[in-house]
């Protein structure tokens, strides 16, 4: 028998990341030691080529995992400093991905499904509500079990409605609204919308989580200066799917994911 190995050809993106965050002060404070999860998730559609993460004033960093496995630099500084200054330079290579590629398995090709009992003991901390406050999206009527409706196709309905009814608003600072805020205002930032979306998710029994991260892309694009946010939804058989409620579509390579949790808090 003779086999040969053939390369496969995979186009690949190079993306930039630059980062600068400052904060000065009237007078020289003494610092806590701050988290920063701001460093590429690998895997084989993401590459990281370039790594240059410093601060002012230089302090000692110490990289880890968190227990969602996003990549924490954590830094502690020992003197007082009239100003603190985090800049990050990261570059990847992005290999080009449908965010359709993917098969459903049977269970889940429906909404509503229930997950596979070794899966849901898994990932049920991921299905419940983060927030008691009751949301309901005008125009768009949930399936159902009396009224079940194709996964996909439910998600992609989803995910465009809360673009065209939940308008774009750049608030680089701050925390997230409440999912009843953001639907009273029918405004919000882009991890408003992903907090929106995943609590809706969860609503439908799915597991969710909002993610941040860099989108890199046309100008049209929605995203907070260098900081973007959007959510992910677990569907068997496919895994962790990305959708970005603010610009209306499922995550494609031009996303490069950051951290991910059950709350903002988990990823800022």
């Amino acid at each position: 028998m003779h086999c040969r190995c053939l390369d496969a050809i995979i186009r690949q993106m190079k993306i930039g990341v630059r980062y600068e965050t400052i904060y000065r002060y009237d007078r020289a404070v003494r610092f806590s030691p701050h988290d920063v999860r701001l460093f590429p998730r690998t895997d084989r559609f993401v590459q990281m080529t370039r790594l240059d993460f410093r601060t002012q004033p230089e302090t000692t960093v110490r990289f880890g995992r968190d227990v969602f496995d996003n990549v924490v630099a954590s830094c502690f500084f020992d003197q007082p400093s009239e100003m603190l200054e985090l800049r990050l330079a990261i570059d990847v290579k992005a290999a080009k991905k449908n965010p359709f590629d993917f098969v459903l398995s049977r269970r889940a090709v429906q909404i509503p499904f229930n997950y596979e009992e070794d899966i849901a003991s898994i990932i049920c901390v991921y299905c419940n509500r983060q927030t008691d406050e009751s949301i309901s999206l005008p125009g768009w009527t949930p399936p159902s079990q009396e009224s079940p409706r194709e996964t996909v196709a439910t998600l992609v309905e989803l995910t465009k409605t809360l673009h065209q009814t939940i308008s774009y608003e750049r608030r680089e600072e701050g925390t997230a609204q409440s999912p009843a805020e953001t639907l009273r205002r029918q405004r919000g930032a882009c991890r408003d919308i992903a907090v929106l979306l995943a609590e809706m998710l969860r609503d439908l029994g799915l597991a969710a989580r909002v993610v941040s991260g860099y989108l890199a892309g046309g100008k049209d694009s929605r995203a907070e200066g260098s900081l973007h946010a959007w959510t992910e939804v677990f569907l068997p058989g496919a895994g962790w799917i990305g959708l970005d409620p603010t610009n209306g579509i499922f995550c494609n390579d031009n996303f490069i994911a950051a951290a991910v949790g059950l709350r903002p808090a988990d990823i800022s």
